[in-house]
C-alpha cells in the first residue's frame, strides 16, 4: 500500500507535526508512505517539496490580497480565514499518480485551491481528509466559534467587514458544495468533538466520518526524575507551571485566562506567589505581555529539539492549556506522557484527552476560578494521587503511534476494498 499525506507545511503548527508523526508511524509499519508540502524544512527522504515555490508563494499572497480587497483593505481577520482560491495541482506528480490512498491535512494558505481539492476528487482514489480545524466543513473559517450558519449556508459572515446574503463566505460555501458532492472523500476528525461538529455541518454532514487521535512519539516524550530535570534546564525550586503553543500570545491560545487564574491563586492565599514560576514555550508576537506576568517565569521560546520539550514537561507540576479550544490538545499528551498531569477547560477536544481528577483536570470553559481550581487540584492533591505511570500508560493505551497507525490502516484497507466492490 502506497499513501500520499498532504500539508502545507512539514514542520510548523500543530497539523504539520501530527501529520509528520503519521507519517513516521506508517513507514514503521512497513508501508510507503510519503509526505507532500509546500514548506519542506528538513533532509527527510518520505517528504517531498512541491515544485516552483516562486509561484506558492505567489498563491499565498494572492489568497490574501483577495481577501484582504474584499474586507476594504482591513487587515482585521486577514488570516482567521481562507478562500483556497488558488493552489497546485497535485494530480499530476508521480507521488500522486503511484498513490493507493490521498490523505489531506491541513492545505490552506496558498497550497490546495478548491479546484485541486475537485481535481484530486475526480482522480477516483480514496481520499482521507484529516480535519485539523473546523475549514473543510465551514466555508471559510477556521473556527465557527459561536456562529452556527456552518449548520446551514454561510453567510453574512461576523469575519468579513460587509457581511450580507451573498457575502464571500456564502459564495465559497457553494463552491464547497459543489466540489464536495463528487469524489470518495472520508472525514477524519481528531476528536470527538470536532467530529460532532462535522454531523451538524451542511457540507459533510452525509460524508462517512471516523475519529481517530493525532498520534505521539513516545520515544520522544518520557518521564525522567523531576529534580534532575529542574537541574538539566537550571530551573527554580518552586511550584511549575507549564504553558505553550505556536504562539503563546495568540488570543485563542487563552493567555489571559492562564493570567487571571495564577493571579487568582495568589490573590486566594492558595500559594505564596514568590513559590510559583511559569515555564513558558512557543513564539510571542508583543514581548511586552511578559511584563504582565504575575509570577517569575522561565521563556523557553520555540523549542525545535523534542528532547529538551521532554524535559520541560517532566520538571513541571502541571501543564495548563487555557484555549478557547483545541482540536485535540497535543501539548497536554506530550505532558502526560513525560509523568506531568494537566489541567483545561472542558469545552473541546481536550475531552478526549483529560478525565477529570484521573490524569488531570477539566474546568468550566473559560472560567478562571475553576481554572485556578484546576491548578490548585494539580499542585497538591495530584503530586500524591496520580503517578507517572498511570499518566504514561493511559497515553500508550491511547495515542502511540503503533496504536494510531492501526487505526488509519484499517481505514485505508476499508476504503480500497470498497472502491473495488
Amino acid at each position: 500500500m502506497k499513501v500520499l499525506l498532504v500539508n502545507t507545511s512539514e514542520r510548523t503548527g500543530g497539523a504539520a507535526v501530527a501529520c509528520h508523526r503519521l507519517l513516521d508511524a506508517l513507514n514503521a509499519q512497513g508501508i510507503e508512505a510519503k509526505m507532500l508540502v509546500r514548506d519542506k524544512q528538513t533532509h527527510n527522504s518520505h517528504v517531498i517539496a512541491l515544485p516552483k515555490p516562486f509561484y506558492m508563494k505567489l498563491c499565498f499572497l494572492w489568497e490574501r490580497f483577495v481577501i484582504w480587497t474584499n474586507n476594504l483593505f482591513s487587515r482585521k481577520n486577514l488570516f482567521t480565514v481562507s478562500i483556497a482560491n488558488t493552489g497546485a495541482d497535485i494530480t499530476r506528480l508521480p507521488a500522486f499518480k503511484e498513490a493507493d490512498i490521498i490523505h489531506l491535512h491541513w492545505v490552506n494558505q496558498g497550497m490546495l485551491s478548491l479546484k485541486n481539492i475537485e481535481q484530486i476528487l475526480a482522480s477516483g482514489k480514496p481520499v482521507v481528509w484529516t480535519m485539523h480545524d473546523m475549514w473543510p466543513c465551514t466555508a471559510i473559517c477556521h473556527h465557527a466559534a459561536t456562529c452556527n450558519r456552518y449548520q446551514a449556508a454561510c453567510q453574512a459572515c461576523p469575519y468579513l467587514r460587509f457581511p450580507s446574503k451573498n457575502d464571500l463566505s456564502h459564495r465559497i460555501f457553494m463552491q464547497k458544495k459543489g466540489v464536495y458532492a463528487q469524489g470518495n472523500l472520508h472525514i477524519v476528525a481528531v476528536s470527538r468533538w470536532l467530529a460532532s461538529l462535522v454531523k451538524q455541518s451542511t457540507l459533510l454532514q452525509d460524508k462517512q466520518i471516523t475519529t481517530i487521535h493525532n498520534a505521539l512519539s513516545l520515544s520522544d516524550f518520557q518521564p525522567a526524575d523531576k529534580q534532575e530535570a529542574r537541574k538539566q534546564l537550571h530551573l527554580p525550586d518552586k511550584q511549575l507551571i507549564a504553558f505553550g503553543a505556536a504562539r503563546i500570545d495568540d488570543p485563542i491560545k487563552g493567555f489571559d485566562y492562564l493570567l487571571e487564574a495564577i493571579q487568582t491563586l495568589i490573590s486566594r492565599g492558595n500559594f505564596e506567589k514568590n513559590n510559583l514560576h511559569l515555564l513558558l514555550f512557543g513564539g510571542i508576537k508583543d514581548a511586552k505581555r511578559l511584563a504582565e506576568l504575575p509570577v517569575s517565569y522561565t521563556y523557553f521560546g520555540h523549542i525545535e529539539e523534542k528532547k529538551q520539550l521532554s524535559t520541560l514537561y517532566a520538571a513541571a507540576d502541571v501543564t495548563v492549556s487555557a484555549s478557547k479550544y483545541e482540536t485535540f490538545g497535543q501539548t497536554l499528551a506530550e505532558a502526560q506522557a513525560c509523568g506531568c498531569p494537566a489541567v483545561s477547560f472542558d469545552n473541546s477536544g481536550q475531552t478526549d484527552i483529560i478525565t477529570h481528577k484521573v490524569n488531570g483536570y477539566l474546568a468550566k470553559a473559560y472560567d478562571t476560578e475553576s481554572l485556578a481550581d484546576g491548578i490548585a487540584w494539580a499542585l497538591t492533591e495530584a503530586q500524591t494521587i496520580v503517578s507517572k505511570e498511570a499518566l504514561r500508560n493511559g497515553v500508550v493505551q491511547r495515542f502511540s503511534s503503533d496504536a494510531i497507525a492501526q487505526k488509519h490502516l484499517q481505514l485505508y484497507q476499508q476504503l480500497i476494498e470498497q472502491r473495488h466492490e
